[in-house]
């Protein structure tokens, strides 16, 4: 059983969740997503996982949302996805992925749904 987090280790949520996981005898691989930034298919893979549309899986707080006009509500799918490839920082975190189903850890808790 392989678990993966995507992390980010500046984020306290995501701080948060790897040590559930590992309070939870878990070992996850560990992916620093904006070191190690997820092609369109792993993307597109992961959306439809967790059964979201790109925009749901974005961080639209962050400056960069705007400054990349991804709150242009015209963007197609593909358009929305190529935006989170060209900023990561806008993907939501942490992600649990375990066996072909995923989670977002906010809170935390909801990690051990898959576990």
């Amino acid at each position: 059983m392989t678990v993966k987090i995507f992390h980010n280790p500046r984020c306290s949520k995501s701080r948060q969740t790897l040590a559930l996981l590992e309070e939870n005898g878990v070992s996850p691989v560990i992916r620093e997503y904006l070191k190690d930034v997820p092609t369109f298919a792993e993307l597109d893979q992961l959306l439809n996982i967790l059964g979201l549309e790109p925009r749901e899986l974005m961080r639209k707080k962050e400056a960069e949302y705007k400054i990349a006009g991804l709150n242009d509500e015209t963007l197609s799918r593909d358009q929305l996805i190529e935006g989170m490839i060209a900023n990561p920082k806008l993907i939501e975190r942490p992600i649990v992925i375990k066996e072909g189903e995923a989670r977002i850890g906010r809170p935390p808790e909801n990690v051990l749904e898959i576990l």
